[in-house]
């Protein structure tokens, strides 16, 4: 799974891709990819060409990815682990649209998303947890 996903202070747009037949939500899972791989992942119409590669710009410039050249190709790959892309951006997220609170996060959170009783105790056992360890 090669994955790409630009967020903004707008909205979050997500270049998703499959590869290896199966699609997650979280970013970089892929070792290695070339642009006609993450072209070939998308269902039709597909993305432009020059779409994926702004993104793959942008991931490169912000440290998230690389490339290597192969003759006139780039296969690219990750520099960062899924973890901690997935945290830096849902610390970004809280930052941005949460006034950097988790309270106000949490809140929206199970507020508004349609959790059943036993996924709130969990959520619950969760931070239970990690107050034990402070």
């Amino acid at each position: 799974m090669f994955y790409v996903c630009r967020v903004n202070s707008k909205n979050v747009e997500h270049a998703v891709v499959k590869i290896g037949g199966r699609t997650d939500e979280y970013p970089m899972e892929a070792k290695k990819a070339f642009m006609k791989d993450l072209l070939d992942a998308y269902p039709e119409p597909r993305p432009a060409t020059t779409t994926i590669a702004t993104l793959l710009k942008r991931m490169q410039d912000k440290g998230f990815v690389a490339y290597k050249s192969l003759g006139r190709s780039r296969e690219y790959y990750p520099l960062v682990k899924k973890k901690d892309y997935f945290s830096k951006h849902v610390n970004g997220l809280i930052k941005n649209f949460f006034n950097d609170s988790a309270s106000q996060f949490a809140s929206f959170f199970t507020q508004e998303t349609d959790l059943s009783k036993t996924e709130l105790e969990e959520l619950k056992k969760l931070i239970d947890n990690e107050i034990k360890k402070k």
